[in-house]
């Protein structure tokens, strides 16, 4: 049991944990160093190394010709960049990967004298407070914030951090042992982790990112690094619904506990706050390591607003009620989607980019739903019509309708979706190809709903 006496340590600085071996290898004299890739993550693994080693000569790689308008500016650089930015890599010891780079992009352009470590590797061996590492196809954002709020309003020193909060390593500069990290981790960050979180969060997996990894079972593989390194001292937080997740626990030497889904104190405040089950009933088993009360449980679960884009409720419009779940990617989540919002559903906006995943399942329950329209985007929306028929011959189909942009979507929406019915947005696709990511696609869905809304 972790003591509530995190609360109140104040012990500053990463210096009372053990010095790590990145330190000593990046601060050795004539160790070059480059960043991969010079997004989110990597501008903040630059400034981290700056404030380290202010005078080092630092490389940046990337494969934008302009990764950032400021990049020109950065002084005691050697920028690599455009089509042949890999190409430098062999000038370099140590190597910090952006996670959105494949290894295996990257193979052919190394030594075996070299070091490719990730700011996940970096914090994990560095950090001296407690982490808690949440993961799964779907529903990390969620779960993380939930964690991540419950902690804080009882009192914990607790930070967010990952894909969707703060930078990892300037984070790690004000570390202190009796802070609590709630970290969102992708399987990206997992991949080769040689150390797991004390608290690991597994809350699924699902066919997803199959473009990056040899196959799926790469994939499992690194999802399961955020327990495989735990010992009997750590806690597992897991999906036992979920059948890889279950096998995957069944290996692990941490304490196994079942993500529970029979509160009946919090039903009624999920439904209404859209937040799924399994992800309010793990950030209770976090709260109940923490010995946090179920009175702050159910304050935060009533207060805690839906992130964007995950079953976002945009509002009701001539009599139509309209939901954002741009996020769903897979077909799993717009199922989830339609078994959540229930028979009132009776438009479905779905399709894009075309990853060659199953759409059985969907077709299936879309066919047993209430589902009257179906508004399909290219090139997935063209399959899962094509499955949906296959597996519907005897059964009357929705109409269809295919559309190029969300402003026509959303027109074919309010046409044919009834009064005192939902019309969703839960693609089960990536949005590549149409948009430029899920925001883009789920903001252009709110700005057309409620430019049509007003008419």
């Amino acid at each position: 049991m972790i003591l509530n006496e995190l609360r109140n340590k104040r012990i500053k600085g990463v210096s009372s944990a053990p010095t790590p071996p990145f330190w000593k290898r990046a601060g050795r004299y004539g160790t070059r160093i480059a960043i991969l890739g010079f997004g989110r993550e990597g501008q903040d693994s630059f400034l981290f190394l700056r404030k380290l080693f202010p005078q080092k000569i630092l490389g940046i790689a990337d494969q934008n010709q302009h990764p950032t308008s400021n990049i020109q500016h950065l002084k005691n650089v050697k920028r690599h960049l455009g089509e042949n930015y890999l190409k430098a890599l062999k000038n370099y010891d140590l190597i910090i990967k952006s996670p959105g780079i494949s290894p295996k992009t990257i193979k052919s352009h190394l030594t075996k004298k070299q070091t490719v470590t990730s700011q996940t590797e970096i914090f994990f061996n560095s950090c001296p407070g407690t982490i808690i590492g949440v993961t799964g196809t779907k529903g990390k954002s969620t779960t993380a914030s939930l964690i991540y709020t419950v902690l804080k309003n009882a009192g914990f020193r607790a930070r967010l951090v990952g894909n969707i909060g703060g930078p990892v390593l300037m984070s790690l500069l004000e570390a202190r042992t009796g802070d609590i990290f709630v970290y969102e981790l992708s399987s990206h960050q997992l991949m080769n982790l040689k150390r797991s979180p004390h608290i690991a969060v597994f809350l699924n997996v699902y066919p997803e990112h199959l473009d990056y990894y040899k196959n799926f079972q790469e994939y499992v593989t690194a999802k399961a690094n955020i327990t495989k390194h735990q010992t009997k001292k750590d806690f597992l937080i897991y999906n036992s619904e979920n059948k890889i997740v279950r096998e995957i626990a069944k290996k692990s030497k941490a304490k196994k506990i079942p993500i529970p889904t029979n509160y009946e104190f919090i039903t009624n405040i999920r439904i209404k706050n859209l937040i799924p089950l399994e992800n309010i009933g793990a950030a209770i088993a976090v709260a109940k390591i923490f010995g946090i009360s179920k009175r702050t449980i159910i304050k935060v679960i009533k207060n805690f607003k839906p992130l964007p884009h995950r079953m976002e409720y945009i509002g009701n419009f001539k009599g139509i009620k309209f939901y954002n779940d741009s996020l769903s990617t897979i077909p799993e989540t717009a199922i989830g989607a339609l078994n959540f919002l229930g028979k009132n559903v009776q438009t479905l906006i779905l399709g894009g980019f075309d990853r060659g995943l199953d759409f059985t399942n969907l077709a299936k329950k879309i066919l047993k739903s209430d589902v009257k329209t179906l508004i399909l985007f290219p090139a997935a929306g063209e399959r899962i019509w094509k499955t949906i028929n296959k597996e519907g011959k005897s059964a009357k189909l929705p109409k269809s309708f295919f559309a190029n942009t969300m402003k026509d979507a959303v027109a074919s929406a309010c046409k044919y979706t009834p009064k005192g019915k939902i019309c969703l947005l839960s693609p089960a696709s990536p949005s590549f190809g149409v948009f430029k990511d899920y925001k883009e696609r789920g903001d252009l869905f709110k700005k057309w709903v409620k430019r049509f809304g007003r008419k």
